[in-house]
């Protein structure tokens, strides 16, 4: 991202610019965790590195490339999208679902190769829910459907997953073992995992880099170097709640 301005066309040909001068880069085998108050723009940069918006200015640049220069059919080759809203999908089997991610590859009839059907297994075990591709999705947990997102992701095998809030309808335990999951992806598939998240103890303590956007300006660095610049306190603490910097603690006063 180069200069990049997120935000909106608004009628009378005036844009209202949410987020302006963006430059900062993504890496491959990382997970980067996206943070911030609400109404500061993250679903919106979110749906402009994805190609869904246009962006108002700048550049975005993905494998040397523009990114506005790639086909619909080349983005769904380079950019797996797993979003926040659950999947409304009746009577279709957890395989079956996740062999829509070879969509991509299978031409106008979809019909599935070996190799094809070789990729959903790996994707299915890679997330470990092998046991899971004769169920139905309807029959699923909200966590068990995520993990079927995002194998469907891993079948479109794409060197960038972008993931909007992907933990914010799960339990506790399934938030961990969602971010401990893709954790573990970036570093064995040496994918680029950016994703916005809510929890922010829990991406303090799995993200290799944190972004945190606030009005007018994106902090980027580890959770150690934005809580030793004070960047954390400074969107942490308020009135009751405080933040320690030496091992990354929010603490709340009764």
């Amino acid at each position: 991202m180069e200069h990049l301005s997120i935000g909106y066309a608004v009628h009378g040909g005036r844009d209202r610019v949410v987020a302006g001068d963006i430059c900062a880069s993504l890496m491959s085998g990382e997970m980067t965790v996206l943070i911030g108050p609400n109404g500061m723009g993250k679903s919106t940069l979110l749906r402009t590195l994805c190609a869904f918006q246009p962006r108002l200015g700048g550049r975005i640049v993905v494998q040397g490339r523009e990114l506005d220069t790639y086909t619909e059919k080349e983005l769904a080759q380079l950019i797996g999208i797993v979003l926040t809203s659950k999947p409304d999908i009746q009577n279709m089997t957890v395989t079956e679902l996740v062999g829509l991610g070879r969509a991509p590859y299978t031409g106008f009839w979809g019909r599935l190769s070996a190799q094809d059907r070789q990729i959903v297994r790996e994707s299915l075990s890679l997330v470990g829910i092998e046991p899971l591709g004769g169920r139905l999705i309807q029959t699923l947990s909200d966590g068990e459907r995520q993990k079927v997102m995002i194998a469907k992701a891993l079948a479109q095998q794409t060197p960038i997953i972008f993931l909007d809030e992907p933990t914010a309808f799960l339990d506790y335990p399934s938030k961990v073992e969602t971010l401990q999951l893709l954790y573990r992806l970036s570093r064995e598939t040496d994918r680029t995992v950016f994703l916005s998240n809510h929890d922010l103890d829990l991406a303090l303590q799995m993200a290799d880099r944190i972004w945190l956007m606030e009005s007018g300006r994106l902090s980027i660095g580890t959770p150690a170097s934005l809580a030793a610049d004070g960047s954390l306190a400074r969107f942490v603490e308020r009135d009751g709640i405080s933040f320690r910097a030496d091992d990354l603690r929010i603490l709340v006063r009764h």
